[in-house]
């Protein structure tokens, strides 16, 4: 089955809306903290950096390792260098950013992570970039004409919110209602919405929560942690939720059921699993039409993944030789 999936993704097409975030890997030499000279600070002096696309952006990247014909994001980013930055990003990965919108009022949304070049490890506080006022609204008005005019041209539309702060995200309460208006009136388009903290609010579209996303959603809507219930007071056609090393519970109508991750060794690290695992589900679903099997093959990307330093993605030869392992 991954050998006929893979063979089919050259010829699908998948777009990413939300938050497209930057990544920074900067690494830097702790030899080189002496104290500032005005203000006795020590200070973190970075050596070198490398910079890949973040949040969505993740997503996009695995999307496009996979084999995925036709790879675009849809958000918005600051007139600022972390926005130039992130356009390169994805231009050299080959994903469209024609339709990522500059928005001169917020700053892009970065993930800076320090890494230190004697150990290898992330051992400073990271620094992040975010936005905690609400979205232009012209901005947003662009970014909802853009969703309305591109949910048809594409196969798959997966949706990253991964904003935080309570206000700030590029997907608005204007954007879920537009989802819900729009996911049902296209019932053979495979519409994912992975929210970090507003899993209770999306209506009408499949859900890939985590284990705490899920329970912390239940819990706020009904005191209990019910997950056939929140399938139902979202009106999803399922949801996904992954738990880790074991596997994924799938809630549909008919029940749960679970799908098993595959076994490795210790993770090198699990940043950008969930979003390697929404990559290959979704287009495992857009493939077969199975829950269950787009389960098992974002289970198969993500075990790959993460045994990679930072947000990897796999290759379809990659894939491959783990099915047969």
């Amino acid at each position: 089955m991954t050998a006929e999936i893979l063979s089919r993704l050259p010829g699908l097409s998948a777009l990413v809306v939300g938050d497209i975030c930057l990544d920074r890997w900067c690494t830097y030499d702790p030899r080189e903290s002496e104290p500032s000279r005005e203000t006795g600070i020590p200070r973190t002096g970075v050596v070198s950096t490398t910079v890949s696309p973040g949040a969505g952006g993740t997503i996009a990247n695995n999307l496009v390792a996979l084999g995925v014909g036709r790879v675009a994001v849809l958000g918005a980013c600051g007139n600022d260098g972390f926005g130039h930055e992130l356009r390169c990003a994805l231009a050299s990965r080959g994903i469209a950013g024609d339709h990522l919108i500059t928005a001169p009022s917020m700053q892009t949304f970065t993930y800076t992570k320090l890494i230190n070049g004697c150990t290898g490890e992330e051992d400073l506080p990271r620094v992040d970039y975010i936005n905690t006022a609400p979205l232009d609204p012209g901005a947003e008005r662009q970014i909802l004409a853009g969703l309305q005019t591109l949910f048809d041209t594409f196969d798959v539309v997966l949706v990253s919110d991964q904003a935080e702060t309570r206000r700030g995200g590029v997907v608005t309460p204007g954007m879920r209602d537009l989802l819900a208006d729009l996911a049902p009136n296209y019932p053979d388009k495979v519409c994912i919405v992975d929210s970090r903290a507003r899993t209770g609010e999306f209506r009408k579209v499949i859900l890939k929560p985590n284990r705490q996303e899920a329970e912390a959603a239940c819990r706020a809507l009904f005191g209990v942690v019910d997950y056939p219930r929140l399938r139902a007071h979202v009106e999803a056609p399922f949801l996904m939720v992954t738990h880790g090393e074991d596997g994924v519970v799938l809630v549909t109508e008919a029940g749960e059921q679970c799908a098993p991750a595959r076994k490795v060794g210790k993770p090198v690290d699990i940043c950008g699993a969930g979003d390697s695992f929404n990559a290959g589900a979704a287009v495992a679903l857009a493939v077969t039409r199975s829950p269950l099997q787009a389960a098992r093959f974002g289970n198969l990307v993500a075990s790959i993944t993460i045994m990679q330093k930072g947000t990897g993605a796999a290759s379809p030869e990659q894939l491959l030789n783990a099915a047969r392992s």
